[in-house]
C-alpha cells in the first residue's frame, strides 16, 4: 500500500489553517447542564466539516472510521461563531486521515480562539458501503 504522508501545519494558536469546511452558530439548545456547548456537539460539527473535506478529495461518499488525539482546549458559548478547518495529514490507498480545528469568533472580539483540534480518519466508500480506492483528481491512488 502507498501512503501519501502530508504532515498538517502545526497550529500557531493565532489563526485558523486549512480550508474552511463549516461555520455554525453555538445555539442554547447546543448546551450542557453547566451551559457551556457540549462537547459532543462540536465534535459533531467537526466530523460534519472533515466529512465535506475528505468526501471533495475522494471524490466520493466517506465514512468516519477513527477520531484520534482530540483536545478541548478551550469551552464554547452561546452565541459563539465556530468554523472547522480541514488539513490532509495522510491518503492512503481508501483512507485519509485529516487533522481538524474548531475555532471561535466570539461576540465582542475580533480575533477567533482555537477550541478543539483533532485527527479524524475516513474511508471513501462504494454506493454499497464498501471501502474503495481514492479517486483523487480522476485518477486511483495506486496500490
Amino acid at each position: 500500500m502507498t501512503d501519501t504522508h502530508v504532515h498538517a501545519p502545526m497550529s500557531t494558536d493565532t489563526e485558523p489553517r486549512g480550508d474552511l469546511c463549516i461555520r455554525t452558530l453555538a445555539m442554547p439548545a447546543d448546551t450542557n447542564a453547566n451551559g457551556d456547548i457540549f462537547g459532543g456537539w462540536l465534535l459533531s460539527q467537526m466530523d460534519v466539516g472533515g466529512g465535506v473535506f475528505a468526501s471533495k478529495i475522494a471524490n466520493s461518499r466517506t465514512v468516519t472510521v477513527a477520531i484520534e488525539a482530540m483536545t478541548f482546549r478551550k469551552p464554547v458559548y452561546v452565541g459563539d461563531l465556530v468554523s472547522v478547518h480541514a488539513n490532509l495529514v495522510r491518503q492512503g490507498r481508501t483512507s485519509m486521515t485529516v487533522h481538524l480545528e474548531a475555532w471561535v469568533l466570539r461576540r465582542k472580539d475580533r480575533l477567533s480562539i482555537l477550541v478543539t483540534d483533532g485527527d479524524f480518519t475516513y474511508v471513501s466508500i462504494d454506493d454499497n458501503g464498501k471501502p474503495q480506492p481514492i479517486q483523487r483528481d480522476g485518477a486511483t491512488i495506486a496500490t
